[in-house]
Order: structure tokens, then C-alpha cells, then sequence
């Protein structure tokens, strides 16, 4: 095996134990990214030069006895919004062109204080307004989408290009991919992890978090970006799920969804069951305004952010970006007010249904990766969606509410795709969603890294 196909919690182990160096893993996965990148295309920028200096630090601090933790030495990808001093923050945009950010972000300060290994930034859909990031392709299959926003960070993780990867999550823009890639995408708990630095899409729904090749390494990565004292992942147990309610939502989350997606979570589910969890019908609160609620959260705010550019340059923005920012300019005070409001209502009811079950299980998306340039999907009851908003649909009441969400591989559908299934637990409930997740994949395993060749 490549080093570069180690999990994160292999290669750390190895790191630590003197049988692997930071220099070879760095340098293998430097390979990888070289193979993939024609093909795939999930980096906007690779910093190769500072990669090995980088790795050839911590192994001189390892073989002095200074091991920092269990990042030291591991190589990773930046979504390109967060920000590294003296990178280019792009923003797959050509409105950022020439820009280079003059301090770290808060993530990747941290990061670097763990002795992480920064490879670049890995690409994003515009200002991470979308869920196709056009740059990349899938994993999987090069003819598909890699899903976004945070696409470039999925499909590192999945081919061997990253051994771990941040990306940022609004509607789904974390785990999308990952659901789409066969990798583990978390979403942690709204305003854990700090946004300094990063590139605003929705300051009311914007989270940042990692992308990872198992639930293990998610939970690392977690441990690694929080402190001691707001940690919320410790060590997860190999146990099963013995006395885990897990709610099954009766409502939303199975309406509209492939029938390969639906069969491979119910099975999923009763895998759970076998290792000792109660599966508990629930509805899902405040259904009905979900959407409405996201865009008038999302669209207004966007808008906000990018208003000066947009009236002085308008022609710099792609056209699918450009025409979602000049709708946020009809949407009133009076409208994003009611959607506040309701946000905190459906805050609320959520936490109400965390009195009556630990998680709550469902696909994390409807449908497995679309062909490039598909726009629409069409239902089985005859309804007509457009591909972004049925991949954002079952991901944004996480986004709204602030809950953790994580999305895990079950499965693939009959052409060879993976299929996602996402635990969602209440605020600070990091800790049950990764035990659930991480039962589930060490009784019955995760996808394997989807490593394409050039």
C-alpha cells in the first residue's frame, strides 16, 4: 500500500511510532495529487515547495521527541476559502483575482500549531454559492459531478490526494460531496469551530469542518482543531450501540429520494439495530419551511457580503453566481427578519426531539451523482427539481438548527456510486454522532478510497 492510501488514523499511528516519515507521506501524496490532478482536477493550487519544507520539520521534530499530536506530519487540503498567509484565497473567482490573504485563518492557524502538513487549496464552487464545484470531477466517475461546494476537498480525500481536508458547509457543502465521493463529511455544531478567515457565504449558516476517509479520522481532525476544554470528541469505542435511540423520520427525509438511496440507508439502519439501537419513528420538525427558510437566511446575506463588488463589477462573477446575488436584492429586511425568526422556532423543535432520541438517521442526499452538465431530476410522482436544490434539501435543517451532522458511506448504487447516510445529534452532541458512525463502520466497514489514476 501507498502511504498516501493510509487512513489518517494509520498514518498518524505510523508518524508517531518512527516506522513512517512526514517526508515519505508528503511526498507520496504529492505523487498522488500529480496523478489525479489532469483527470480530477481537486486543487486550485498546490504548495509543493512549502508542503516538504513543512514535512521535513516535523520529522525532525518527531525524531527530537516533540511529537505535537496526532496531526504531526499528516498532509492535508484547504478549501479555497480559508485563508493562509501569503496563499491566494481564490474563491473560484475570478473577482478574487491577484488576492493573497495577509494572515492565517483561525482552522488553519490551529492546524498549523498541530503540525498538519498544508498541500493547497483544493477548489470550490464560486464563493462556495453552489453544490457542483465545476473544476472537479467525481472520483468515482470522472463523467460525474464532485458535488460542492466544498468538491476539491472530497475528491482529495477520495482519490489519495489529501490524507484529510477542511471544507466549509452552508447547505450541505461539506457533506454533499463527501455523500457523493464515499467519504466522511462532518459538520460540527454552528460556531465550534471559528469562521475568522474564511470566506462568508451565510454568516447565520456558514460552518467549517473536515472531510476525512473514515468516522475515526473525523474525529481527529475535530480533536486536533478544538482545545482541551471544548473538545467534544474523545476516544470512540468499538462497541455497539447498545441503549442509542435513533430517530427514523417519518416525513421529509425518505419523500423524493432513489430507491437505491432509500434501500441502502433502511439497511443501514437495521445493521444499527442489530448492534443494539432503538429505532425510533419521529417527524421531522417544521418540514414544510425548510427551504423557504434557508434561502431567506442565505440569499439576503450573501448579497450583503458581495454588494460592493456587484455593483462595480458584476461581469466578473459566473452567471449562476451572479444571478443568485441580484436575487438577494428583492428579498426585505422584513422577509430575512421572519426567517430569523423562524430559524430559532425550528432551533427549538429540534432540540425538543433530542429529549426523545440520541440521533437522527437519513440520507444525506436523494440521489447519487448526477452526469456533468445535468440540470434537473425529475420524480417518480412527476415533480420537477432542479439537481442543486435536491442536493441541498435534506442537508440544510442541520445548517438552519446548527446541529452536528455527519455523513458516512453505506453503500453504492447499481452503477458502482456512493451512497450517504448523515447521524445528526443535538448541539454539542459531536461525541454520540461519531460513536454512531463509528459503530456502524467498524462492524460493517466503509467504502474504500475511491484512488483514480491519471
Amino acid at each position: 500500500m501507498h502511504p498516501a492510501d493510509l487512513t489518517l488514523t494509520e498514518a498518524s499511528a505510523a508518524v508517531r511510532a518512527r516506522e513512517l516519515s512526514p517526508v515519505e507521506l508528503t511526498a507520496s501524496v504529492l505523487d498522488r495529487i500529480d496523478a489525479v490532478q489532469p483527470r480530477l482536477g481537486p486543487y486550485a493550487a498546490v504548495a509543493r515547495d512549502t508542503a516538504r519544507t513543512a514535512a521535513v520539520r516535523a520529522a525532525s521534530e518527531i525524531a527530537a521527541g516533540r511529537h505535537r499530536g496526532p496531526l504531526h506530519g499528516i498532509p492535508f487540503g484547504l478549501k479555497d476559502l480559508i485563508d493562509v498567509a501569503g496563499l491566494a484565497t481564490a474563491a473560484g473567482s475570478r473577482v478574487r483575482a491577484g488576492h493573497r490573504a495577509s494572515a492565517d485563518s483561525a482552522v488553519a492557524a490551529r492546524l498549523a500549531r498541530a503540525g498538519a502538513v498544508l498541500l493547497g487549496k483544493t477548489h470550490t464552487h464560486e464563493f462556495a454559492y453552489g453544490l457542483i464545484t465545476p473544476q472537479t470531477r467525481n472520483a468515482r466517475d470522472a463523467g460525474r459531478i464532485a458535488g460542492g461546494s466544498s468538491g476539491g476537498s472530497a475528491v482529495a480525500v477520495a482519490a489519495g490526494a489529501a490524507t484529510f481536508a477542511l471544507g466549509t458547509d452552508t447547505g450541505g457543502s461539506i457533506r454533499v460531496p463527501a455523500a457523493l465521493n464515499g467519504v466522511v463529511g462532518l459538520k460540527p455544531t454552528y460556531g465550534l469551530l471559528p469562521r475568522r478567515g474564511v470566506t462568508p457565504l451565510s454568516w447565520s449558516l456558514d460552518h467549517v469542518g473536515p472531510l476525512t476517509r473514515t468516522v475515526a479520522d473525523a474525529a481527529l481532525v475535530l480533536q486536533g482543531l478544538t482545545g482541551p476544554e471544548d473538545t467534544p470528541a474523545g476516544p470512540l469505542p468499538d462497541g455497539g450501540l447498545t441503549g442509542l435511540r435513533i430517530g427514523v423520520p417519518d416525513t421529509y427525509y425518505f419523500d423524493r429520494v432513489s430507491p437505491e438511496v432509500e434501500a441502502a440507508v433502511r439497511t443501514a439502519l437495521d445493521r444499527m439495530a442489530g448492534l443494539g439501537a432503538t429505532l425510533v419513528p419521529v417527524a421531522t420538525p417544521m418540514a414544510r419551511y425548510v427551504q423557504a427558510v434557508h434561502w431567506g437566511l442565505m440569499v439576503p446575506e450573501a448579497t450583503a457580503y458581495h454588494e460592493p463588488t456587484l455593483r462595480t463589477s458584476p461581469e466578473l462573477y459566473g452567471p449562476d453566481v451572479r444571478v443568485l446575488l441580484e436575487a438577494g436584492t428583492t428579498v426585505t429586511a422584513g422577509d430575512h427578519l421572519r426567517a430569523r425568526r423562524a430559524q430559532r422556532l425550528m432551533r427549538e423543535a429540534w432540540i425538543r426531539l433530542f429529549a426523545q432520541v440520541d440521533v437522527v438517521a437519513a440520507p444525506t442526499v436523494p440521489m447519487t451523482a448526477t452526469e456533468v452538465g445535468r440540470s434537473d431530476v425529475r420524480w417518480p410522482d412527476g415533480t420537477t427539481e432542479s439537481v442543486s436544490d435536491a442536493y441541498v434539501r435534506l442537508c440544510a435543517p442541520a445548517n438552519i438548527t446548527g446541529i452536528p451532522a455527519l455523513t458516512l458511506p453505506v453503500g453504492q448504487d447499481s452503477a458502482g456510486l456512493p451512497i450517504g447516510m448523515q447521524l445528526m445529534g443535538p448541539p454539542l452532541g459531536e461525541q454520540v454522532v461519531l460513536r454512531a458512525g463509528h459503530a456502524y463502520a467498524v462492524r460493517y466497514g466503509e467504502e474504500a478510497p475511491a484512488v483514480a489514476a491519471a
